[in-house]
Order: C-alpha cells, then sequence, then structure tokens
C-alpha cells in the first residue's frame, strides 16, 4: 500500500516509516501541509497519516482542503496528535478523518489500523482492494 506520512517531528516520522515499511507499505512523509498537497497531487496515496499540529496550515484545514476536492475526497486519513485538547475526536471525524488516533501511538497496532482503514474506505467506495 502506498502511504503518505505528514508529520513534523523527526522522530515521529522515522518511527511510522519503520513500522510501515517493515509491514510492507511504501511509505513517503512530508513535514507540513503545503508539501504534503504537492505530493498528494504527484503520488495519489491509498492511505494519508496526517499529524493534526503542523507548521503553518494544521491538519484539519488540510483534510478540510483534500475532503472539498473530487481528485483527493476518496483518500481515507488517519488523524493523529498529541493535542488531543486542541484536536478532538469529533471535529476531526467531522473533517472527514476516517479515523483518529492520540499519541504515543501504539507501535503494535499501527499497521492493523492502517490497513483497517483502507480496507473501509476501499468498501465504502463499492470497489475491490488493490494488490
Amino acid at each position: 500500500m502506498n502511504i503518505l506520512v505528514v508529520e513534523d517531528d523527526t522522530t515521529d516520522m522515522k518511527l511510522f516509516h519503520v513500522i510501515l515499511t517493515s509491514s510492507g507499505h511504501v511509505v513517503s512523509g512530508e513535514g507540513s501541509a503545503e508539501d504534503a498537497i504537492d505530493a498528494i497531487r504527484r503520488g495519489h496515496p491509498e492511505v494519508i497519516l496526517l499529524d493534526l499540529k503542523l507548521p503553518g496550515k494544521d491538519g484539519l484545514a488540510l483534510t478540510r482542503r483534500l475532503k472539498a476536492d473530487p481528485e483527493t475526497r476518496d483518500i481515507p486519513i488517519i488523524a493523529i496528535t498529541a493535542a488531543g485538547e486542541t484536536f478532538g475526536r469529533e471535529e476531526a471525524l467531522a473533517a472527514g478523518c476516517a479515523a483518529y488516533i492520540r499519541k504515543p501511538v501504539d507501535t503494535r497496532t499501527l499497521n492493523d489500523d492502517v490497513v483497517r482503514v483502507a480496507g473501509n474506505a476501499t468498501a465504502a467506495r463499492g470497489k475491490e482492494p488493490g494488490p
């Protein structure tokens, strides 16, 4: 699966990259919402793992933008945040995120969470899962 991680914390970025690539996924990363927009247009990831607290435009603003665009609205977004008091679960889901994970992320279940969200999105679109 092609996964884009949008995370400004380099330690978390490395951790997510190791976990997801070791499970066989192709993972790319960006450190800001603006850089992510360009990467999404180029690579059209199957899932986006999105930190909500980013420099400049936050993850919720990016989610709303992606969900308003017919080219990107079907990409499932998993919100991740250490700032639950600022970015709550209900707000993230209302913006269009398919799932919400609080940091610290459970490294034992991250891959399963990503695969489940991707599968749910595929089923909701009525398509067969890809290879």
